[in-house]
Formats: structure tokens, C-alpha cells, sequence
């Protein structure tokens, strides 16, 4: 690879299903004239309260009602949630309007509901009903707890490869949610990063998002996959964004895939990007308009997931810029001071970040130069002291340092970042100071890296088979990195994450084939981390 191949170029160059309902690809972002009105973009629920769940649904109540239309009346829906399938027993009920001012979907706060409580729910237009979703309640504030267990996932993209990392998310039934901590869908046109530049999958419109309209559509192209439907019908999630739902190394103003001078200003594509991602996804939106909130599981747990897009300064380059100068933030300091206050003033027994981009520093010194630039690109650090794309924490040094400082000034213990956006597999002690941990092994928290669902990593960004160079990269990496304790480059799938008051393990999955829709998945890696020791230790076989 040159190296003066910038991010983006280098990244492009190189039925029904547990109740949702599924349209053929042909349709996607459509909705097929012959069935009006219907639910063909599926039903979600998210962001689970003790007595409060989000629920999600997009309907098509007209042919001419497509996404992105602008097209199509407004229309009065009914809910339903109930204690069982068949809903012979409805517990809240309620009716909302809709119409093409909000691309026709629908989010409803089911409220008046019982703690750590399984519920069915439903949509209906005109007598006919959506498909049948399932989600569940969070325990009392000040519950008792023995476990909290989460899929987690990254980096689903359409045109790279089919979604079977949420198919065996969705056979299982022993999660309590799903988390998707960024890169929901791409914003790349037809062509754009595929699968070691082959398209697998053809993304709609074919046309790279920029308007409202595109990213609409696009949006209603990744909920038509019927992997995705049954995950969603099935669990409720916790989500935030990173760069790619709105564009590529996406920055308070601007991104690296945007340019003013063909694409328009940028605040008015992130304000385009960001009315369709409220509109289509089960998220709740702060009074300001903030995405990075926070969820408590009974006295077990807090989750708190970060927003590391919106108040973040530009990134370094190897001509301008210093990722250790203090001026530069990644989180903004109102969000810096909320995730501070609440990691040290919670008495939840863990603290989990969704963190979008990797906490945990790194050094590449010793991998050949292939590799760093590499692996340097997915992970946006700094190379050769300078900042070369430098995207996640490593590139916002000060920002990380005071939050670090804050745990360990606090004496704040059992704090795990959860992470995704690389698109491989790590876990890692996270040291204070990474130059002393060699000597004293002091780690102030841990961090879980999941693999991308489809998104190309190291072996297909080198085109280069699989567990081959890669491993000897690894290899180099360990070296430098103590406080690493696993790195995996080459594979796609998922994580479970399951929490009890004594541990958090991370269990690895990976799959067989993401260029097959029915692939078959294997457990690679299972890590622990025990309470009050903040080091992540191997673990011999999954959860059960």
C-alpha cells in the first residue's frame, strides 16, 4: 500500500424469521405494492427501563409510501404490549400518528410496565398486524441481581457480506439485550468497501448517503435484511453511532468523506444523517438532543454509552495537529463531566462504557510496515510518532488521560469498556500509563474489542488468506503491548458479554463464512475480568 493512501481510499480499494417479517432483497428500502398496509421494515424495541420500553415499527400504508418518498397520508396506528404472545392479555395499549414527515415510522414509549418483566408487542393498521416483537423491562434501581448477559456487535456492513452474526444472536435465548456500539450501515455508494472490493450486496440508493432521502432509504435497506429483523424482534438493544451513519471519520465539523464543495455544507448533512437515524432507530433522543445516556441493570451493573462523533475536534494528520494537545477533545467537555460523575458516583457493581472507538493505547513498534499502516488504518493511530488518521482515544491523549486519572483519583474499580469500530478482536488491561506497565502492571479498567459483523479487517484489507501474516503481526504486537492480553485480526462475528457480581467474561464467536448467509459460527476466546482487579485474565470455555 502507498503510503500516501488516505483512509478512505484505502478502505475501498483494498420468510420470516423468529416472527419478523422478511421482503426480498429485490425490495430493499421499498415496500412491495401488492400488501398495503404493511409492517416490511420489521418491529424493534430498545433502551429498556424498569417500566419503560421504546417500541419501534415502519409502516407502508400507501404503494407510493416508500422511504424517502415524502409521499403517503398520515396515519392513526394502535399498540399493543401483553404478558404473552397471543396477547389474550394486553397490559398497555395506546394509539400514535404517523406520517411522511417522519418517513412513516413509529416510536412509542410503552410506559406503566413491571421490572425485569418479559412483554410481547404489536402494531396494527386498518385490523392488520405487524409482526409479533419481544423485549424485556430492566430490573428495580436498587434490585438484587445475579446477571446481565448482552450480545455484542459492530460494523455491520450490507454491501461486505450477510448479517448470520445477528442469525445466532437471534437463536439464542439466554440474552437479556444486544448492544451495538456503531456502524450500523455504511454511507458508501454501490462499489464502495465491499468485501476485499467486491460488492457482495449492492447498497440502496446506489448513490452514497448525503441527503435526508439517501440516508432514509438506507436505513430502510438494512432493516429489510431478516437476520436483523429477527435480532431486533427478538431482544430489545442499547445503540449508539459512530462515523459511517453519517460519513467516514465523522468530526464535530465535518468528516473525511465529505466534501463541502460537491456534498454541500456538513451541518446540514449530520442534520440530515441524524433526524433519519431518531426516526428509524429504537434510541431515545436527550432534550438537547444528545444520544449518550445511560441505563442501569438493578445493583449488578450501569451501562453508559458514549456519543465519541458529535463534540469531538478534528483528527491529527501527519502535517497538522497534536494528539496529546490539551485544547483537543474526543467526548466535549459536558459529555466529559456526565461520564466522570457518573462512573464515580454510581454504587452499581460494574461500570460498562459503550465506547464506539478503542480506549486501550497501542504501539505498533516492531510490526513490519505493511501491517502498521494497516492496522494503523482501522484503528486510527498515531504512526512513527505522528498522528496518521488518528481516530480513537490514542489520538485524543488528554481526553483519555483525565478520564483515566478520574478512576483512578476516585479509586473507581470494575469500570469495562465495551468497544467495536476495528473490525478485530481485542482484550486489554487499559494502564494509566502504558510506558509503565512492563514494570508494575497497574491498569486503572479493562476493555472487550468485538469483531465486525461483516466489515473488512486485516486479512482482507491485505488480501491475504486468513491466519497467515496476520498472526506474526499479532505476535509483534504482543511484544510491545503488555498490557494486551488478546488480539485477533482476521475474523467476523460477535461477542457475548455476560456480567454476575463476582466477574464480567466476554465469550468471542466467529464465523465460518460471512459471505454466507447460513454460516455456521465456532466460540474462538473467552477473557474475564473479576471484581476489584481491573486485569483481564483467559477463561477456559463459555458461558452456558
Amino acid at each position: 500500500m502507498n503510503p500516501g493512501l488516505d483512509r478512505r481510499a484505502f478502505l475501498r480499494t483494498s420468510a420470516v424469521a423468529g416472527g419478523a417479517l422478511l421482503i426480498p432483497a429485490a425490495l430493499a428500502g421499498t415496500a412491495a405494492a401488492a400488501a398495503v398496509p404493511q409492517f416490511a421494515h420489521g418491529v424493534a424495541s430498545g433502551d429498556s427501563l424498569p417500566d419503560n420500553v421504546l417500541l419501534w415499527t415502519r409502516v407502508t400504508p400507501t404503494p407510493d409510501s416508500t422511504p424517502g418518498s415524502g409521499a403517503g397520508p398520515d396515519v392513526e396506528l394502535r399498540w399493543e404490549v401483553a404478558t404473552d404472545s397471543s396477547f389474550a392479555n394486553v397490559v398497555q395499549s395506546g394509539a400514535t400518528t404517523t406520517g411522511p414527515s417522519r418517513d412513516h415510522t413509529v416510536k412509542v414509549e410503552a410506559g406503566g410496565l413491571a421490572a425485569a418483566t418479559t412483554y410481547f408487542y404489536r402494531f396494527l393498521l386498518d385490523g392488520v398486524a405487524s409482526a409479533t416483537g419481544r423485549t424485556r423491562t430492566a430490573p428495580a434501581t436498587n434490585a438484587d441481581v445475579s446477571k446481565l448477559r448482552l450480545g455484542l456487535v459492530s460494523c455491520s456492513n450490507w454491501q461486505a457480506g450477510y448479517f448470520a452474526a445477528y442469525r445466532q444472536l437471534a437463536a439464542r435465548t439466554d440474552l437479556d439485550g444486544v448492544l451495538h456500539v456503531g456502524d450500523y450501515l455504511y454511507e458508501y455508494p454501490v462499489g464502495g468497501f465491499g468485501a476485499r472490493g467486491v460488492t457482495i450486496r449492492p447498497h440502496e440508493p446506489a448513490t452514497e448517503m448525503v441527503a435526508l432521502a439517501d440516508y432514509r432509504k438506507r436505513h430502510a435497506q438494512y432493516k429489510t435484511d431478516p437476520d436483523l429483523q429477527s435480532l431486533h424482534a427478538k431482544q430489545p438493544w442499547f445503540i449508539t453511532w459512530d462515523d459511517h451513519e453519517s460519513a467516514n471519520d465523522a468530526w464535530s465539523g465535518g468528516a473525511e468523506n465529505h466534501q463541502p464543495a460537491t456534498e454541500g455544507d456538513w451541518g446540514v448533512r449530520k442534520a440530515a444523517a441524524r433526524q433519519a437515524y431518531f426516526e428509524w432507530m429504537p434510541v431515545r433522543q436527550g432534550a438537547g438532543g444528545e444520544i449518550y445516556r445511560r441505563f442501569r441493570w438493578g445493583k449488578l451493573a450501569e451501562l453508559s454509552l458514549l456519543d465519541l462523533r458529535s463534540y469531538r475536534s478534528k483528527q491529527t494528520t501527519p502535517s497538522s495537529g497534536d494528539p496529546n494537545d490539551p485544547n483537543r477533545t474526543l467526548t466535549g467537555d459536558a459529555q466529559m463531566e456526565w461520564l466522570k460523575s457518573g462512573l464515580s458516583g454510581t454504587d452499581a457493581t460494574w461500570k460498562l462504557v459503550g465506547n464506539s472507538v478503542m480506549i486501550t493505547p497501542i504501539s505498533l513498534g516492531g510490526v513490519t510496515a505493511l501491517f502498521a499502516e494497516a492496522i494503523g488504518e482501522l484503528l486510527g493511530l498515531p504512526l512513527g510518532g505522528v498522528a496518521a488518521n488518528a481516530d480513537a482515544w490514542d489520538g485524543y491523549t488528554a481526553d483519555r488521560l483525565e478520564l483515566l486519572g478520574h478512576l483512578k483519583d476516585n479509586k473507581v474499580k470494575n469500570t469495562v469498556f465495551l468497544t467495536g469500530d476495528i473490525h478485530t478482536s481485542w482484550g486489554a488491561d487499559i494502564p494509566l500509563d502504558r510506558s509503565s506497565y512492563w514494570w508494575n502492571g497497574n491498569s486503572v479498567a479493562t476493555e472487550f474489542v468485538t469483531p465486525s459483523v461483516t466489515s473488512d479487517n486485516i486479512d482482507d484489507l491485505l488480501n491475504i488468506p486468513a491466519r497467515t501474516g496476520s498472526v506474526a503481526a499479532e505476535v509483534a504486537m504482543y511484544a510491545k503491548n503488555w498490557h494486551v492480553k488478546y488480539i485477533e485480526l482476521d475474523s467476523h462475528g460477535y461477542s457475548v458479554v455476560d456480567v454476575n457480581p463476582q466477574r464480567v467474561q466476554t465469550d468471542w464467536y466467529f464465523l465460518d463464512d460471512r459471505l454466507n448467509a447460513n454460516s455456521g459460527v465456532k466460540h474462538a476466546k473467552s477473557l474475564a475480568t473479576a471484581a476489584g482487579t481491573q486485569k483481564v485474565k483467559p477463561v477456559s470455555s463459555p458461558v452456558a
